[in-house]
């Protein structure tokens, strides 16, 4: 009897230690899953971790939850790790999808600032003749209409003077005659307190003076000798104080352009636009203009004009957006920078670090069973942090949310159309 006791107090005490070692070895199995639950690194720098969430100090990669338990690792195959690098990638990077959604371009060009040539105007000689005073010194300079700039001596001028005052010394009946004669003087250029001064004084005047039609800066009309000497102008600061080559004494033909007067308060905005952006640029955005010189002073204008054609060694379209400087006054030929206001669009989007670019091919990692493959997809314009998606993904599909990440080099990534 006393041996039966002996037996089962001590089967009882063999299962009270081995129901002790089961539920230590809980406590710990517990304990050591609540520690690793915690853990966070880095997919491509297994060497940093962390206990919080944060990005990599090597490559600035979000860390990633760190996952040892043996679900997880069922998930990757030997299927899956028998297959080629070059087409299947094994990892836990995050993922994400494309989201389609409306957004309101904005498209950051660079520009400058030129004369608005619909307000140009041309200061030209009527008749044949001699520079007798020249009132005009420099380049650029400002003049008002109505202002004297030089005084002609015109043998043609001279003898319809002598003819008008013959026929009103000799043929004062001759109406007909009288006022054909001074609408000739009018035509050659003659103003008409000039003609009253003639008649008045019954002499010939032997200088006629030219006045300005025009306000604003003052250029010098090029000819063939000088159209290459015009284009480089204001790359050279040397020749925008430099005299005019027009000079007192020098002969002028009938209908020669003299001067060429650029109105400073009517200007247009020359912007640059970058191929991927040309399709955005409509007239009619709206701009917000920062112009280099003077910060404070933006404003806004509307593009009016985009040139059809691309202008020589130069790979941007030129679009022009006019608008008012005469409170403004801003410099000419200065920088500005500008942000064109586009059309909203509603398309897919995925985050620029998502898509891999391989030249011409633009590619993204695919979710994949138990890994990551490369697939080609057609993309459009870029905005933000953003590019747009044309076609290669549903909205169900799942990529790498950073591509670069997934390779070690271009030449790894093969593509199957």
């Amino acid at each position: 009897m006393k041996r039966l006791i002996f037996i089962s107090m001590l089967i009882l005490f063999i299962a009270a230690i081995g129901c002790k070692d089961n539920k230590e070895k809980d406590i710990h199995a517990q304990h050591t899953t609540e520690m690793v639950a915690d853990i966070y690194t880095c997919p491509m720098h297994p060497e940093i971790i962390r206990d919080k969430p944060g990005t990599c100090p090597i490559c600035g990669m979000d860390l990633a939850k760190k996952e040892i338990d043996s679900k997880m690792i069922t998930e990757v195959d030997l299927e899956s790790l028998l297959k080629p690098t070059n087409e299947f990638v094994v990892s836990t990077i995050p993922v994400t999808n494309i989201q389609k959604r409306e957004e309101q371009i904005e498209i950051e060009a660079l520009g400058n600032i030129g004369y608005d040539t619909r307000q140009v105007g041309s200061i030209s000689a009527r008749v044949s003749g001699r520079i007798e005073k020249l009132y005009v010194k420099y380049r650029y300079q400002r003049i008002s209409k109505g202002q004297h700039i030089l005084d002609i001596y015109s043998p043609e001028l001279l003898t319809a003077q002598q003819n008008l005052l013959f026929l009103l010394k000799n043929d004062t009946a001759n109406n007909t005659m009288i006022q054909a004669s001074k609408e000739k003087l009018l035509l050659l250029g003659m103003s008409n307190q000039q003609l009253q001064n003639v008649i008045q004084s019954g002499q010939p005047s032997l200088a006629i003076a030219v006045y300005s039609n025009y306000s604003g800066h003052i250029h010098e009309s090029p000819d063939k000798s000088t159209m290459n000497k015009e284009s480089t102008l204001m790359k050279d600061i040397s020749l925008i104080t430099e005299e005019l080559s027009l000079k007192e004494g020098m002969y002028l033909q009938k209908g020669q352009s003299i001067f060429t007067v650029y109105n400073p308060d009517r200007l247009w905005i020359i912007l640059n636009i970058y191929g991927e952006n040309q399709s955005l640029i409509k007239v009619g955005n709206a701009v917000r203009v920062v112009p280099e010189t003077a910060p404070t002073k933006d404003f806004r204008a509307t593009i009016d004009f985009i040139e059809p054609f691309y202008r020589k060694e130069s790979k941007t379209l030129t679009a022009r957006a006019y608008f008012n400087n005469s409170i403004l006054k801003i410099p000419i030929g200065s920088q500005v920078r500008a942000t064109i206001y586009g059309n909203t669009r509603d398309a897919y989007w995925l985050p620029k670090e998502a898509v891999l670019s391989l030249g011409i091919d633009k590619v993204v990692f695919a979710k994949s069973d138990g890994g990551f493959k490369a697939h080609k997809i057609n993309t459009g314009i870029m905005h933000e942090n953003h590019i747009q998606v044309l076609n290669g993904l549903n909205e169900t599909d799942s990529v790498a949310i950073n591509a670069q990440y997934l390779m070690d080099s271009e030449s790894f990534i093969k593509i199957k159309n």
